[in-house]
């Protein structure tokens, strides 16, 4: 597996435990708090394999960001999130910023 491969992994996993944390209630729902946990640890771990090979700066960019825009487009879908054309327009850049560095890198 690529250390690209491994550093959208662990985004992908990003967005579950961004995702999960509301729903663990303040850690008080056992499921929730399970995948939440489930999925922070092996973010950490694909972000730490992807850091071998990619510098630290871009992978943690990159990581960030796609925790960032999977995590609002949940918000809007499933948490009833504001969808207005300022918001998306500034998820649109940062997706672009995502490729860009993606582009950019090694």
């Amino acid at each position: 597996m690529s250390a690209w491969s491994y550093l959208i992994l662990a985004g992908i996993l990003e967005i579950g435990f961004a995702s999960t944390m509301k729903l663990t209630q303040g850690f008080t729902k056992p499921i929730p708090t399970i995948i939440f946990l489930t999925c922070m640890v092996l973010s950490f771990y694909f972000l730490t394999k992807a850091i071998n090979t990619i510098p630290v700066g871009t992978a943690y960019a990159v990581w960030t960001g796609i925790g960032a825009v999977g995590t609002i487009i949940i918000g809007i879908f499933f948490y009833n999130e504001p969808a207005g054309f300022l918001r998306l327009f500034f998820l649109f850049t940062l997706v672009a910023s995502i490729v860009g560095l993606k582009l950019v890198s090694n």
